[in-house]
């Protein structure tokens, strides 16, 4: 015994180590990365600071958790590419969680979610998350970029939110505002700066036009003093680490939206890490060190007041084109985003609400990859109606309830569709008018198990019953049990059931039944349909001489 607890923390040591960063991951490192990391900070600082916003803690969590994320998963995590900070995913569930717990509760739920993320990383679980249908996460992807574009509506309205946790209905009561009483400002700053991203994307892709539209409506608005709401007075630099913040009288009423932000993180994240890899093409990420460097992440980043985080796609999407080819480059777009928080913590005070606004407006548009959503759509019926459940849920629930139905009704159709692959087929043997054959084909699971073996049932006048079963691929206890019911219905009827072909790694789950015990002690149990076959000719032969 104590050898076996010896191994045993030995394998959890190794298990920790093989999560820890290592020399090889600087390996690829180059000049390059900064110039790379330098072009991500830009365009992360207004996406940083709207989500924060948006969050409902403020834009300075934002660029907080920019810099402080951003450098732990940069340093730990499992891919070379990415690049973590707050995200417009997390900020959809984010904001329930603030109406109902305050800013404590948030940055509790943070650190319990960076706990479980580690856990999770622990046990390897980040292999399971490629498990995800295409037609999920596009309706997910296409989800979130709905909320995000919905979560903007009463700043670029210049209105002031509604006090309710459904995106919709405050979107919806923001524009009533507007129509009773239209404040022109907002809307056209907002769109402004809209249409200059993504105009400009297309334009000239390698411009930060993000930050070049939010500085020329911030100088607008600056110029000729319009009367729109900004974003505030920001830290000058991070704030030092605290855990006052910790809620510990809520825990319990906490875990769920802790789970909900675990879930969301790891789900995110890598999906972010699979894109990059396959943007790149010469990249693998561990998927286990990714959700042990988010899970750092976000145990610390709370402690310096900032939102739980994950890995952004938009962000590392930007990385790897700006020709990024080691974590230098994300360790580097922290720094950067750390200097501004320094240096000009007052310019970045003066920026609208409204310009962040179109910012995120446009973020959200270009979320959607049209060509993908419609190659989904073309797949079939299920797929599409896999990604508009999805979408929908994401849009009228949350986030990791979308996931979880999409997931469900992709898996029944997928089980429709295993179902509709099972088969039963009657054979003609030699003996036609005493023997019938039948070959299974496909799973024999609970999905088309009764109704394939009710046929076998009805065996008509034959004397004997071969089950051929070499081509079943799978037998749950399901199919098993309807097996097994069937060999007892025959021969409570006086006929000889015979078996053949079953796999060895079938027998188990027929076994566990009783369904070929019996059949083995009296022979009837037959590795080849030929030997089933002579054995039913021997039979029926017996049979005649005693008559």
């Amino acid at each position: 015994m104590g050898k076996s607890g010896h191994t045993g923390a030995g394998g959890w040591a190794r298990g920790l180590v093989r999560l820890l960063p290592t020399r090889a991951d600087w390996a690829p490192a180059r000049p390059r990365d900064l110039l790379a990391g330098v072009t991500v900070a830009v365009i992360a600082l207004p996406l940083a600071l709207g989500f924060g916003a948006s969050s409902g803690l403020g834009a300075a969590a934002g660029l907080v958790t920019a810099v402080v994320a951003g450098a732990v998963a940069a340093l730990f995590g499992g891919s070379n590419l990415q690049v973590s900070g707050p995200t417009g995913a997390m900020t959809v569930v984010l904001v329930p969680i603030a109406h109902a717990h305050g800013v404590d509760g948030v940055l509790t739920v943070g650190l319990l979610a960076g706990v479980l993320l580690l856990a999770l990383a622990g046990v390897g679980a980040g292999r399971y998350a490629r498990l995800v249908p295409a037609p999920v996460i596009e309706g997910f992807t296409l989800g979130i970029a709905g909320v995000i574009a919905l979560q903007q509506v009463p700043a670029a309205l210049g209105t002031p939110p509604a006090p309710s946790e459904h995106v919709p209905v405050v979107a919806a009561r923001a524009v009533a505002d507007f129509l009773a009483q239209p404040v022109w400002t907002a809307l056209l700053l907002a769109s402004g700066v809209a249409v200059v991203m993504l105009l400009g994307a297309r334009w000239r892709p390698a411009i930060p036009f993000s930050l070049l539209a939010v500085a020329a409506a911030t100088a607008a608005a600056e110029v000729w003093s319009l009367p729109v709401e900004r974003i505030g007075a920001l830290p000058a630099g991070l704030p030092a680490p605290d855990l006052g913040f910790l809620r510990l009288d809520e825990l319990g009423a906490l875990v769920p939206a802790a789970v909900a932000v675990t879930a969301l993180a790891a789900l995110e994240s890598l999906l972010s890490a699979t894109v990059a890899d396959a943007m790149a093409g010469d990249q693998k990420h561990d998927p286990d060190r990714e959700l042990f460097g988010q899970g750092l992440a976000n145990l610390i980043t709370p402690m310096f007041g900032g939102v739980p985080a994950t890995a952004a796609i938009a962000r590392t999407a930007v990385n790897v084109r700006s020709g990024a080819r080691s974590r230098l480059a994300a360790l580097a777009h922290a720094l950067v985003l750390a200097a501004i928080a320094v240096a000009a913590a007052p310019l970045v005070a003066r920026i609208p609400l409204a310009a962040l606004a179109g910012v995120l407006l446009a973020t959200a548009i270009r979320m959607v990859a049209v060509r993908s959503v419609r190659a989904v759509v073309r797949a079939g019926r299920g797929d599409a109606l896999v990604l508009v459940v999805t979408a929908v849920a994401t849009l009228a629930l949350d986030l990791v309830a979308a996931v979880i139905i999409g997931v469900v009704v992709a898996g029944g159709l997928a089980l429709r569709d295993v179902a509709r692959c099972s088969g039963v087929e009657k054979l003609t043997v030699g003996l036609a008018q005493y023997v019938v054959a039948y070959r299974f084909d496909g799973p024999l699971l609970f999905t088309a198990a009764h109704r394939l073996v009710h046929r076998v049932s009805d065996a008509c006048d034959a004397r004997v019953v071969i089950l051929k079963m070499s081509g079943v691929s799978a037998v749950d206890a399901t199919g098993a049990l309807a097996l097994r019911d069937a060999i007892e219905v025959l021969e409570s009827k006086g006929k000889l059931v015979l078996v053949s072909g079953v796999r060895p790694d079938h027998e188990r789950a027929l076994e566990a039944v009783d369904a070929l015990a019996g059949l083995r002690e009296r022979g009837h149990l037959h590795p080849r349909t030929d030997e089933a076959v002579a054995c039913a000719v021997a039979h029926l032969s017996t049979g005649e001489q005693r008559t």
